[in-house]
């Protein structure tokens, strides 16, 4: 699994590039950012939950101390930061909204050198230039002069701060000997309950309930923007350190641009975004190739 570790950060990145297809349709039918942070966490929630009944119970297994671990990952992390993120791609393009996400390596790297006295290497300091210039330049940000509102600019910090915490609190609780699947079961219980406090849940389940159709894209998009992301990427965080992992994953606001190319018309520049797209890929191979020399 280990040689499949940053392949799988990756995968993760991929799935959570897609998140604004589905939550620019949910919110066309009226649900604000924090009803469609509920859908995608407790529906994530129940599903999992099932999983970890029918096939391990053990999986339901934590020590009361460690609590503090899951609520960070569930409460501080995912469930702030679906709605920060949902937020800005209300507010601006999915475009916009990933790079202000991606500030997120950054503090993942600011963190992991503080508590986990991570060495900061060239390779890494690099690696995480190549990303962040890339994602400048598949979004279009710097050739658009960098037009963005405040609101957007607030909301997309705060997902970068809140998506850098998933790294630090998984990786706290990995050092636990925690598997990857009870960290994130707690992280789906955890945010799914506290996003039920803050909303009004009829909205929800009168969309889900709509038709059939409804339904199942609701679920498709628990299982595709939650479940498997972070399943795959809290198992390749087992092999691979916070800060590569974010690195890594900085292939999510690529994949949210060409979404937004494709399917709402936001077009790719040329040849900038391009040369993004590359710098992007670039540094993820750098990383990985730093990581393979120590095998």
């Amino acid at each position: 699994m280990k040689k499949f570790a940053v392949l799988l950060v990756v995968i993760a990145g991929v799935l959570w590039g897609v998140i604004g297809y589905f939550v620019r349709a949910l919110q066309s039918q009226g649900l604000s950012s924090m009803q469609i942070v509920a859908i995608r966490m407790v529906v994530s929630a129940v599903l999992f939950s099932l999983y970890a009944m029918i096939f391990n119970r053990k999986l339901f297994k934590i020590k009361l101390r460690d609590l503090w671990c899951f609520l960070g990952t569930g409460v501080l992390s995912v469930a702030t930061f679906s709605f920060c993120y949902f937020k800005a791609i209300e507010l601006s393009s999915l475009s916009q909204a990933s790079i202000l996400l991606y500030t997120a390596p950054i503090f993942v790297m600011i963190f992991s050198v503080v508590l986990f006295k991570e060495k900061l290497t060239g390779v890494k300091v690099v690696s995480l230039i190549l990303a962040f210039s890339g994602c400048m330049f598949v979004t279009g940000v710097l050739e658009n002069g960098g037009e963005i509102n405040a609101p957007a600019i607030v909301f997309g910090l705060l997902s970068g701060v809140c998506y850098a915490l998933y790294s630090i609190f998984s990786r706290l609780a990995l050092d636990r000997n925690y598997s990857p699947l009870t960290i994130t079961l707690y992280t789906f219980i955890f945010a799914g309950i506290a996003s039920l406090f803050v909303i009004d849940v009829k909205p929800v389940l009168a969309v889900m309930s709509n038709s059939a159709g409804d339904f199942i894209f609701c679920v498709l998009f628990a299982v595709l923007s939650c479940v498997l992301p972070y399943v795959t990427y809290t198992v390749g965080l087992k092999y691979v350190k916070p800060s590569t992992a974010s690195i890594v994953a900085s292939i999510e606001p690529v994949v949210a641009t060409i979404t937004g190319a494709i399917l709402f018309d936001e077009a790719v520049q040329f040849p900038f975004g391009y040369i993004g797209i590359a710098l992007v890929i670039l540094s993820i191979v750098l990383i990985n190739l730093k990581n393979n020399s120590k095998d």
